[in-house]
Parts: C-alpha cells; structure tokens; sequence
C-alpha cells in the first residue's frame, strides 16, 4: 500500500470524530469559565491573609485561563460549536477571556496549521526554526537575534509579555476590516473588564491577580506549543517533500500528561490527533488516539523527556533532527568546509 493511500485510510478513520457535541460542549464551557471566575474572586479575597494564598490560587487559576484559552482554540477551528456563528460568539467572548483577538489568531493558526513542518513556508503563526545551514551562512546580528529567541529566559519570560500583552492588541499589516473589527472589539472588551475590575477593587490589587495569572498562563501556554513541534525526531520538509498527513503525524508529538494536566490543557498533548484533524473537539482528542492504531506509534514526550527540548535549537536537514549549536558546529565540520563562524559562537 503506498504512503499516500495509507494516509488517506487515516484520515477516513479519524473522519468520524470530527463532529462537535453541543452538551459535552456547553459542560466543558461551564466547568472552565465558572470556576476561572470563582478562583479569580477567591484569589482577591485571599489578598486580605496572604499574598502567598494569592498566588497559589492565581496558579490554579492560570490553569483555569489555559483551558479556556483551548476553548477558544477549538473556537478558531469552527469544532467547538456545530454553528459558525456560535464559534465566533463564543471564540471572541474567550479570546477577550485570554486577551487573543479571534480572527486574527485564528488566521495566523491555520496558517501554521497549513504549513507546519515546511521548511518553505516558516513564519506565520509557528516558533522560529533555522536549519543547521541557514544558521552557519547567517550573520553575527542574525544569530545573536536567533539566539536571544530560543533563550529559555526570553521565550518562557519575556514571551507571554510581547505576544499576549503587546502583539495581539494591535492589527497587522494588510488585516482585512472584519479582522480589524474583531481586534478592536477585543480591545475594547479587555480595557471594559479591565476598567470595572480596577473600579471595583483598586488597580494595585488588580494587577497582583490579574499579572501572576497571565504571565503563568502565558508561559505555560508558550511551553505547550514549543514542546508539541520541539523533539528530536520532529518533521520538516521542503515544499516538494513536504506532506500534510506526514508532518500532522510525525511532525506533532504526543505529550503524555498525567490526567490532571491533561484536564487542564484540554487534551492538546493529543496534539498529532489535532493537526491530522483540526476539526476534531478537544473532549474527542484522547478517543481518536486510543482507536486508531496508527496514532498510538507516535513520538512521544513526557513531563520529564520534555525538558531535554530546552537544548534543541537548530534543525539538521541531513540528519532529520533537532540538534544544540555545539552538536551542529560539529556536524558542519565534518561536512563540507561550512563554519559556525567560531568568533561570533
């Protein structure tokens, strides 16, 4: 059977699962958002005994946002809901939630969706990857710039500040109007909350919960995505090899959670079964895993295995997978003459 026959007979096997449930739907909505309100109140209240309560309970309610931050995920893939309009209700009503615009994350995620593990079309929507090659030919600014992003410290620290405080309050270039429209009603939704928050309980108590819980959250969330396209044996391809079901499959890993977790982050270790089908509802992730066979024999991460992708940096194309920057110094020298350029290293 050829490659592409069998990835054909995968994706007929997961086509039954992408089909969204009302009920299962309105629940998972009611036992995030409510409890992320409760524990949000609670977290003021506790300010009153202890800043250290506070942040505890900012914690946990960071875990809370992460998993409404799934909801509107599944919101942009038009899963969540069977209705198109109840997404974007609902999407936009999360994302304001999370502090994302709708249709301009969504935009940027399909996107990556579209192209993940293609060497020729990085850049929307993904974490910058240099090749082994592109990194040894590129210049002393470029790899301090390359270098400073992969940094644990500022992607995991600075990065939720830049991408959920900064990045997505504005527009980007060439947004259409109902794109615009969507941005700016998100904004204007973030400084309303904002605004009744700060009124009602002062804004130095609102920013000692609200801060804590965006920036875990964000972290976290940066984290998530990295180590769902950051293991050794990832995918990447150029445009002419590149394959849909190929990258999905291999190019996306499977994060074994302990069960808590994985209630947490709403199933998005399942992340192969969801770049195969986005349009499977994250409560139907785990199903689609267990069912099908061949997505049982993927890459998979666990909490202590993860943390080795902190040294993952480059991506070798002869190879075929990630590797440090002294690993590929070496490999470049016993290759075709190319340096690292020792100086700048």
């Amino acid at each position: 059977m050829s490659v592409k026959i069998q990835q054909k007979e995968l994706k007929k096997q997961v086509a039954p699962y992408e089909k969204s449930e009302t009920t299962k739907s309105i629940i998972q909505l009611a036992n995030t958002i409510i409890p992320y309100f409760v524990t949000w109140y609670l977290a003021y209240k506790a300010l009153s005994f202890s800043y250290l309560l506070t942040l505890v309970l900012c914690i946990i309610t960071a875990g809370f946002m992460i998993r409404t931050f799934i909801i509107f995920h599944d919101c942009t893939h038009h899963s969540f809901f069977k209705s198109r309009k109840w997404n974007k209700i609902v999407g936009t009503f999360t994302g304001i939630l999370t502090m994302f615009p709708y249709a301009q994350w969504g935009r940027d995620h399909n996107i990556h969706h579209a192209s993940s593990g293609n060497l020729d079309k990085r850049g929307t929507g993904d974490i910058w990857v240099m090749t082994v090659e592109e990194y040894a030919k590129a210049s002393s600014l470029d790899k301090f710039k390359y270098r400073m992003y992969r940094n644990p410290l500022v992607m995991f620290g600075l990065g939720p500040i830049w991408l959920v405080i900064i990045k997505s309050r504005f527009n980007r270039k060439g947004a259409r109007m109902p794109e615009k429209m969507n941005t700016w009603i998100t904004n204007a939704g973030i400084v309303a909350i904002s605004a009744l928050l700060i009124w009602a309980i002062g804004w130095k108590a609102f920013m000692m919960i609200e801060f804590p819980i965006l920036f875990i959250a964000g972290s976290l969330g940066i984290w998530l995505f990295y180590i769902q396209h950051t293991f050794e044996d990832s995918y990447f391809e150029h445009d002419k090899e590149w394959e849909y079901v190929q990258a999905a499959v291999e190019g996306s890993s499977f994060y074994k959670l302990p069960k808590v977790l994985q209630w947490v982050t709403g199933n998005i270790g399942f992340h192969h079964v969801h770049h195969l089908a986005p349009r499977v509802p994250n409560y139907k992730l785990e199903e689609v895993h267990k069912n099908t066979k061949p997505l049982q024999h993927v890459p998979t991460v666990t909490l202590s295995t993860s943390l080795e992708s902190l040294k993952f940096r480059l991506w070798d194309e002869e190879k075929k997978r990630f590797v440090g920057y002294s690993e590929a110094k070496t490999f470049l020298k016993e290759r075709s003459g190319v340096s690292m350029n020792p100086k700048t290293e």
